[in-house]
């Protein structure tokens, strides 16, 4: 077990970051506005430098990747009651997000490479009425973007993209949080960028960043915000909207900004770790990964997979097997919530027997977290650890097992 590393450890804040929030507090203006004429500092440079790096006209810096979504539900016009579509693999802020809007969740099936089933949704879309769709990118995987932006359009559905856990993926060249209305993206620790919480709105419609920034929390001094929208459209929508109080603070931006350069290293790094540990995976008997395909450009900072053949009492135990060889391995298909780990029959207000499929897939279905900077022979261990856990528990079920 001591061979192993931490997979729980978050990206590291790099000296510069640290510096210019060290910097930040000896001024003691942690406030992202001020009135006496302010340039809107570092969430503002923040902003200009994410919307750049997205090649989408507006971001919006607020608190946490779950106030993107629903500050991103509001302008998309959802209120009391309104059917929210949905994928029924993510996680809880997503359908939490949904309920803060005052939404109802419309669950989606989802396939077994983990994105969500084009035809269910379109079907759901026409039987429920609903008109968005919040779309979870979950745990990285990207389903065929193009398709799904038509089948938007078709049926005339504003895209929503929780892109929680794919920043800095693409699907054929085209990244991933600029294909819907908005996309949505967070600075949680485990995440891409770390700073502890956080989260950024992008968009390219006015009227939307107009209302996030006013629903943020912007007060009148809006125009020190990186990104604002015509003087006239920030006039037309000042009255209208909510102070929320759900800004980004000079922190966090702070401690964001230099970790912006270091993305592209950070996605290789991860994405080198997953595919040795994949490869292992998929060549030993008893597992089952999710296919890849190649327009996929992914951003995997994390590991999935299945194993089919395994009820609920043997996932349990090889999940507890797995743990005891040091990999911390989260499964999905708990009876209960364990961690950050949920499925479909957790969520408050969600119906799971919407999406039966998508409830067996994640019953067998498990992931664990690739810290950065793992060396391959760590990668090495921690596929023998699960290829040892599997063989260990194959055809082995604890008489008092817990699901």
């Amino acid at each position: 077990m001591s061979r192993l590393p931490d997979l729980g450890r978050p990206p590291d804040i790099p000296p510069e970051a640290i510096a210019l929030a060290t910097a930040l507090m000896e001024s003691a203006r942690l406030h992202r506005y001020a009135e006496a004429g302010s340039d809107g500092g570092t969430v503002a440079t923040l902003e200009r430098e994410f919307a750049r790096l997205m090649g989408r006209r507006y971001a919006v810096a607020v608190n946490s990747c779950g106030s993107a979504l629903f500050l991103a539900l509001r302008a998309a016009g959802v209120r009391h009651g309104d059917p929210v579509l949905m994928n029924a693999f993510t996680l809880g802020p997503v359908p939490g997000a949904i309920d803060h809007a005052g939404g109802r969740a419309v669950l989606v099936e989802i396939t077994e490479d983990l994105v969500i089933d084009l035809d269910d949704l379109r079907a759901k879309a026409r039987t429920s009425g609903a008109r968005v769709l919040m779309l979870s990118h979950m745990r990285g995987h990207l389903c065929d973007l193009d398709a799904l932006a038509e089948l938007c359009r078709d049926e005339g559905i504003t895209l929503i993209e929780d892109c929680a856990h794919s920043l800095g993926a693409s699907w054929a060249g085209r990244q991933a949080g600029t294909f819907g209305q908005t996309g949505c993206f967070s600075f949680q620790s485990s995440k891409h960028v770390n700073t502890g919480e956080g989260g950024v709105l992008v968009t390219d419609d006015d009227a939307v960043a107009a209302q996030t920034i006013l629903h943020a929390g912007s007060y009148q001094l809006h125009a020190q915000n990186g990104t604002p929208p015509p003087h006239d459209v920030m006039a037309e929508w000042s009255t209208r909207c909510g102070n929320y109080s759900l800004r980004m603070s000079a922190l966090a931006a702070a401690l964001a900004l230099p970790q912006l350069p270091l993305l592209p290293a950070r996605v290789a790094d991860w994405n080198a770790s997953h595919d040795r540990i994949a490869a292992r995976l998929r060549a030993a008997p008893g597992f089952a990964l999710p296919h890849r395909p190649q327009a996929e450009a992914y951003a995997q900072s994390s590991l999935q997979f299945r194993l089919p053949d395994r009820d609920a009492d043997a996932m349990a135990h090889f999940a507890d097997q797995a743990r005891r060889l040091g990999v911390w391995v989260k499964w999905f298909g708990k009876a209960t919530p364990e961690g950050y780990s949920s499925n479909p029959a957790q969520w408050p207000g969600a119906d799971a027997a919407e999406v039966p499929r998508a409830c067996a897939i994640q019953m067998t279905l498990c992931d664990i977290r690739l810290p950065l900077g793992l060396r391959a022979a760590e990668c090495d261990a921690i596929a023998d650890a699960l290829i040892e856990a599997e063989t260990a528990t194959r055809g082995q079920t604890p008489r008092h097992a817990q699901a």
